[in-house]
């Protein structure tokens, strides 16, 4: 489980790399959360709100990994195209039905989230999606 989970706009892998050691600070926009899994989870959503099933996609590699080792150490990875532009083609409505799937699926593994926190945790990304797009950037996530 995550401590501190940041979602964040930067321009490319390179520029996302820079946040490994100490997050994206004030550098990139950026959200915070915690306690969950967000590695899982973006799989989850890609799931849900695109199709194809988890085992596919962790096979294609996803989450892309861009700095870090998945090994209790710091890590940032990026948010596929496909998630990203189904997070930012996605309408409040279909989000909160994501979040609430998305909140039986993580109960199903023993995982208790909060309706309003699930629908924020995904909301929120898929608005800064919406804007990294407008800026022609991309959404990346560090864990801590």
């Amino acid at each position: 489980m995550s401590i501190i989970v940041k979602f964040f706009v930067a321009p490319d892998d390179t520029s996302a790399s820079l946040a490994l050691q100490t997050g994206p600070g004030r550098t990139f926009e950026s959200l915070s959360f915690g306690d969950f899994d967000p590695e899982e989870a973006v799989v989850e959503w890609e799931c849900l709100l695109a199709g194809g099933t988890f085992e596919e996609l962790v096979a294609a590699g996803e989450p892309r990994i861009v700095a870090g080792q998945d090994d209790d150490g710091c890590v940032v990875f990026a948010l596929s195209t496909r998630l990203s532009a189904a997070l930012a083609d996605a309408t409040h409505s279909r989000l909160s039905d994501v979040a609430a799937s998305w909140t039986r699926l993580r109960a199903e593994d023993g995982e208790v989230i909060d309706a309003e926190i699930a629908d924020a945790i995904v909301s929120d990304p898929a608005a800064l999606v919406s804007s990294a797009r407008r800026q022609n950037q991309n959404v990346y996530c560090w864990v801590a």
